[in-house]
């Protein structure tokens, strides 16, 4: 029987790779403005997505381009809230234009990983969603605070990645260490095949810790994104696995 996922990256974020990852995408979330992104970027990526048939998601960060959005800002919470709602009504904006309805949210770097731990982080983003009046699916970690505060006032979809280590707690491997990053496409698919047909990853520590995921992410901006995917999709067949 087979098993259908989600396979999701990051993109829009300027590196030049969009065009040949989208083809084994089923969904991607879209730098806003954050981190990166422009009009131009947005509809470009967007118009991409369109022609790939893949569902599209807002991707906003903390407002932050000179770290990528890879690190923690000291913000209010309302400052916070007021930064991601400017972000996704950008982003609604321009999908607006191109007539293509908005599938999900799903937060980026430092934003992304501090907020599933942080209460309040958490309550300024499922506000300034909310405040936008529109009701997007929200991709968030199993079992995460952002999970648990926005559990019922936004659609969730559980999401684990094909190309980050985890430690035993399911938090990622800070980016800052070695280990962080799966390179290898081999390693990559391994640990995706074991998350998908067994519900388990295996940790940093060599532990096989319960992971409940329907969408997986690649990062975009990966140096070896293209390898991985194209490694990935060249095993989905023979093991039953669906993208949809």
């Amino acid at each position: 029987m087979n098993v259908t996922i989600d396979i999701n990256a990051d993109v829009g974020e300027g590196k030049g790779n969009d065009a040949v990852l989208m083809p084994m995408l089923s969904s991607c979330s879209i730098a806003c403005g954050g981190h990166f992104g422009t009009d131009e970027t947005m509809r470009e990526t967007v118009q991409l997505a369109k022609k790939f048939h893949v569902k599209i998601g807002a991707h906003p960060s903390f407002p932050d381009r000179d770290n990528f959005g890879r690190k923690v800002l000291t913000l209010t919470k309302s400052e916070l809230s007021e930064a991601v709602f400017n972000q996704l009504l950008h982003f609604y904006a321009v999908c607006e234009t191109e007539e293509i309805p908005v599938h999900h949210i799903k937060l980026h770097g430092a934003l992304y990983n501090y907020a599933a731990k942080d209460a309040p982080t958490a309550d300024a983003i499922v506000e300034a969603i909310v405040a936008t009046k529109v009701r997007p699916k929200l991709y968030v970690p199993y079992e995460s605070i952002l999970a648990k505060k926005a559990e019922n006032l936004l659609p969730l979809v559980f999401e684990a990645f094909i190309d980050r280590r985890y430690n035993d707690n399911l938090s990622l491997v800070d980016r800052t260490l070695e280990n962080a990053i799966i390179h290898d496409p081999e390693a990559a698919w391994l640990q995706l095949k074991e998350m998908v047909q067994k519900g388990l990853v295996t940790t940093v520590n060599n532990t096989k810790n319960a992971i409940t995921a329907s969408t997986f992410c690649i990062h975009g901006d990966h140096k070896n994104a293209l390898a991985i995917l194209t490694f990935i999709t060249s095993k989905l067949k023979e093991h039953s696995i669906v993208v949809k």
